[in-house]
């Protein structure tokens, strides 16, 4: 019997491990990117327990640990006092493992280089698909062409195109109140993982391995905003907060910076699934970043998707399992980032800063792990399928 056909439209981190999984199983599987190379835009990101332990399973978490740096954090305010710290050790024996910084380009690599060549086309702009017979259309070289897939993937993001078409009753994503820059720099000094906050203002600093830092900083302001010069506006901001904030921005070129307003799916799908079409990531819960949990769902998602298509013949039920696992979760999880800006980079008022910090000095560092385990604290579910038969129309 041939191999099962997929199609994953979207190259990026959710849409790469969803074709890794799937391949590992057995599939047949086609990315299509519209960009015309595979490549990550941003800065670092941190990976938590779950997304490690999902890569894992498959099979590369000791190649992304080598390249990264175990990034257990803390909170500080902008003076540099220290709210809470979560020490690396008590971190591995509550949740199995530490969290991990490393830049979104590497981990993007490694996932591209476990895949096939052939699999990957880029510059592929995909215009429609049918979910009933999973046929998707697609522009690229300026020519139309056809895939007919057993199972397409909606991983196109943020703005997802399939998402559109198929959730047209759907609200798009939703500014969410707070704008960010970003940047990954060579910066030789320890600079350990924090988040600092003031008033409606946050800065994060992730070691990324080999020399290398990834940091943002997040302000409550209007949408759409732009500065001449982004850097000056970052230095602005948080050039006055602790040490090594100003030597961060000090060592950071000028076109190294990202400056993107957060958006989120402030609106819910009511499903993941139609017909044989099935969204992740972005696509289907995109986030604000306040737990970090953005690319480590995306993981989660590619992960169980996988494992339920493993000999699966009938894949609309298949994709209904997926929803029936993933949907509550990442939702529950994305409205506990949005709770969680509210309460932090968002915060203005001082008697409720002093408040919020105080309470965050009071409460011990293993409650503190305990609370994370929340939403860090996931095992890869095992290969399974509705119908226990080969994968198939």
């Amino acid at each position: 019997m041939d191999a099962a056909r997929a199609v994953v439209v979207g190259g990026g981190i959710g849409g790469l491990a969803a074709a890794l999984a799937l391949h590992r199983v057995g599939w047949q599987v086609t990315v299509l990117e519209r960009a015309p190379e595979l490549r990550e835009v941003g800065a670092g990101l941190t990976l938590m327990a779950n997304a490690l332990r999902g890569l894992d399973a498959l099979g590369l978490g000791p190649v992304v640990r080598a390249r990264g740096q175990q990034a257990p954090g803390g909170i500080r305010t902008a003076g540099g006092r220290w709210l809470s710290r979560l020490d690396a050790d008590e971190m591995a024996r509550v949740l199995g493992t530490t969290a991990l910084g490393i830049h979104r380009a590497d981990l993007h690599r490694i996932l591209a280089d476990a895949l096939p060549a052939a699999a990957l086309r880029t510059g592929a702009e995909v215009d429609d698909v049918d979910p009933d017979t999973g046929e998707v259309r697609y522009r690229r070289h300026g020519e139309s062409a056809t895939l007919r897939a057993d199972l397409v993937v909606g991983a196109d993001g943020l703005h997802s195109v399939l998402r559109a078409r198929l959730w047209p009753a759907t609200p798009a994503p939703v500014y969410a109140g707070s704008t960010a820059w970003r940047a990954a720099i060579p910066f030789p000094a320890p600079v350990p993982a924090a988040i600092s906050w003031g008033p409606a203002a946050e800065f994060g600093m992730v070691p990324l391995g080999e020399g290398r830092v990834y940091w943002y900083g997040a302000v409550t302001a209007p949408p759409g905003g732009r500065a001449p010069d982004e850097l000056a506006a970052v230095r602005g901001r948080f050039g006055s907060w602790h040490d090594p904030i100003p030597a961060l921005l000090a060592a950071t070129p000028p076109e190294a910076v990202l400056r993107n307003d957060i958006l989120h799916l402030g609106t819910p799908l009511p499903s993941y699934v139609r017909g044989r079409v099935a969204l992740l990531g972005d696509a289907a819960h995109a986030m604000t970043p306040n737990l970090g949990q953005g690319a480590c769902q995306a993981i989660e998602d590619a992960v169980t998707l996988g494992a339920l298509c493993t000999g699966a013949v009938d894949v609309p039920a298949a994709l209904t399992a997926y929803d029936r696992q993933r949907r509550p979760r990442s939702q529950a999880v994305a409205r506990a980032a949005a709770r969680t800006g509210r309460f932090g980079q968002q915060l203005r008022h001082p008697a409720a800063l002093a408040l919020r910090n105080a309470l965050i000095r009071l409460t011990p560092a293993g409650t503190a792990l305990r609370g994370m385990a929340r939403y860090a604290d996931w095992q890869p579910p095992t290969a399974s399928s509705p119908t226990g038969a080969a994968p198939g129309r």
